[in-house]
C-alpha cells in the first residue's frame, strides 16, 4: 500500500533533465562571455537556426522584457508572415544584424556580409514604411544592434600623425565598411524620428552611456560618419527632453579637452553646427550654465591653430549668443582681443570678419567698454605688412553700423588709428592699401576736419621730440 502511493508522488528531477532544460541558455552565456557586447548566434547549422534565434533572444533581452515575445525565423521575409509575427520578427532580424563584418578578414565569406547588407537594407525599409512597432523589447534590440555595429575604438592608422592645425586641407578618409554603417545610422535615425516611439521606454536604452559613445564616434575621420551623428544627435536632444543637460555638458568636456590638452579632434565643427541651433532654442533671460558655456568653451574655441576648420560654425554660435543677449557683446571682443592671433595673417582675417559681425550686433553701451583696447588692435592691423589682413581692416569703415559708432566716439577713436593711418601713407608697399588709406582720411576729414588736424599736429610734436 504504501509503495503504490510513492509511486503516485511527483518524481524528483534527475540531474540529466536538469541539463537539459537549462543547458542551451548556459551554454549560449558561455559563448557570449569572451565579448564586450552580447550578440546573436545564429546557429552552426541551417536545421538548428530557429532554435538558436529562441535561445539568444532570451539571452539578449531580460525575461521581464520577452514576455509574450515569439521568435521567428529572421531569414523570413516581413512580406511572409502576419502583422502579429512582423514585430517578432523585426526583432530576430535586429538580432542576427549583431554580427559585426570584419572587412579585413579574407576568411569572412562575402555571403555572410551580403546576408547581413540585406536584412539591413529590408530593417531600414520596414522602419520607413511606418509598419513598426516599437515596443520595449524592440527598442532594446534596436539600441543593442546599434551599439554593436556602431561603437568601435578608432584604429591607429586612421589618427593623423600631422601636426594639428597643419592639415586643414589634408584629405578625409573613408571608412571601409561604411556601406554597413550607413544602413545601422540610417536605422537609428528612423527609430529616434520614428513619430509612435515611447520617448520614456526609449531614455531608458539611449541612456548616457548610450549617448556619450555616440559622441565618441565624432572623433572619425570619415566626413559622412560625422555627417550623420551631427543629424542623430540633434534629434536626440530634440526627442528625449530629459538628457539635454547631459548632452549639454559631455559637449563641454569634449571642447574643453580639445582646446586645452590634445588640440586634436575631428568632429568639433559638426558639434558646433548642433550647438547653433541649440543656442538659438535657448530662453531669455539666458542662464547662467548657458553663459558659462560662451565664456569658458566657445570663446576659448578661438585658441587653436585649427581654428580655421570650424569657424564658421563658432562665429554663428557666438552670434547665437549676442543676439540672445547683446550684453555679451563686451565679452565676446574681449576674448576676441585676448586669443587675437599675431603671427597667423589667415587666422587673423577670420578674426577680423567675426569681429565685423560681432560689431554689428553691438550697442552704443556695449562698444564703450571696449572700444580703447578694440581699436588699438584695429590700428595695428591698419599698419599689417599682410596686404589682404590691411585690405579686410580698412573694409570695416565701410559697414554703417561700426562707422556710426566711430562718428559718435570720434574723440577717443580718431586719436589712436589716425598715426596708423599716417604710416600708411608714408611706408605701405601695396597700392590697395595705399588707396583705401587715402579714402578713410578724406572720410575722418569730412567728419570731422579740426579733429583731423589737432590729430595731426600731436603726430607731429611727438615725432618732433622723439
Amino acid at each position: 500500500m504504501l509503495k503504490q502511493i510513492l509511486i503516485k508522488l511527483p518524481r524528483k528531477l534527475q540531474k540529466s533533465d536538469l541539463l537539459d532544460s537549462s543547458g542551451s541558455d548556459s551554454g549560449n552565456r558561455t559563448s557570449n562571455s569572451g565579448n564586450g557586447v552580447q550578440c546573436t548566434n545564429i546557429g552552426n547549422s541551417i536545421s538548428s537556426r530557429l532554435s538558436a534565434v529562441k535561445r539568444v533572444s532570451s539571452a539578449v533581452f531580460p525575461a521581464s522584457i520577452m514576455v509574450g515575445v515569439e521568435a521567428v525565423e529572421p531569414y523570413l521575409s516581413f512580406t511572409d508572415v502576419s502583422i502579429l509575427q512582423k514585430q517578432s520578427l523585426f526583432i530576430s532580424k535586429l538580432n542576427l544584424c549583431c554580427e559585426v563584418s570584419d572587412f579585413n578578414d579574407p576568411d569572412k565569406t562575402s555571403a555572410e556580409q551580403d546576408l547581413k547588407h540585406q536584412t539591413l537594407i529590408e530593417l531600414v525599409d520596414f522602419v520607413s514604411t511606418g509598419s513598426a512597432k516599437f515596443n520595449e523589447a524592440a527598442i532594446a534590440a534596436m539600441c543593442k544592434m546599434c551599439a554593436v555595429n556602431l561603437f568601435r575604438v578608432f584604429p591607429p592608422k586612421y589618427r593623423s600623425n600631422s601636426i594639428s592645425g597643419e592639415v586643414e586641407d589634408e584629405e578625409p578618409m573613408f571608412d571601409p565598411t561604411w556601406s554597413n554603417l550607413q544602413l545601422v545610422y540610417d536605422l537609428l535615425l528612423g527609430f529616434i524620428t520614428y513619430s509612435s516611439l515611447d520617448a520614456k521606454v526609449a531614455k531608458k536604452y539611449v541612456d548616457h552611456s548610450f549617448i556619450s559613445r555616440l559622441l565618441d564616434l565624432f572623433d572619425s575621420e570619415d566626413p559622412r560618419e560625422r555627417d550623420c551623428l551631427k543629424t542623430i544627435l540633434h534629434r536626440i536632444y530634440g526627442k528625449l527632453m530629459v538628457h539635454r543637460p547631459f548632452v549639454r555638458k559631455a559637449v563641454s568636456n569634449i571642447i574643453y579637452r580639445f582646446v586645452f590638452e590634445t588640440e586634436r579632434h575631428n568632429g568639433i565643427a559638426e558639434l558646433l553646427e548642433i550647438f547653433g541651433s541649440i543656442i538659438s532654442g535657448f530662453a531669455v533671460p539666458l542662464k547662467e550654465e548657458h553663459k558659462m558655456f560662451l565664456w569658458k568653451a566657445l570663446i576659448p574655441l578661438h585658441k587653436p591653430k585649427l581654428v580655421g576648420v570650424y569657424h564658421q560654425q563658432l562665429t554663428f554660435c557666438v552670434v547665437q549668443f549676442i543676439d540672445k543677449d547683446p550684453k555679451l557683446a563686451d565679452s565676446v571682443i574681449k576674448g576676441l582681443l585676448k586669443y587675437w592671433p599675431v603671427t597667423n595673417s589667415q587666422k587673423e582675417l577670420m578674426f577680423i570678419s567675426e569681429l565685423e559681425e560681432v560689431l554689428e550686433m553691438t550697442s552704443m553701451a556695449e562698444f564703450l567698454k571696449i572700444m580703447v583696447p578694440l581699436f588699438r588692435r584695429i590700428a595695428f592691423c591698419l599698419n599689417s605688412s599682410h596686404y589682404q589682413v590691411a585690405e579686410r581692416t580698412h573694409l570695416l569703415w565701410n559697414n554703417e553700423h561700426i562707422l556710426n559708432l566711430v562718428t559718435h566716439n570720434r574723440q577717443v577713436i580718431f586719436p589712436l588709428i589716425f598715426p596708423a593711418l599716417e604710416r600708411n601713407s608714408e611706408n605701405h608697399w601695396n597700392q590697395a592699401v595705399l588707396n583705401l588709406t587715402q579714402s578713410i582720411k578724406k572720410m575722418l576729414c569730412e567728419m570731422d576736419e579740426e579733429l583731423v588736424l589737432a590729430c595731426r599736429q600731436k603726430m607731429e610734436e611727438e615725432n618732433s621730440q622723439s
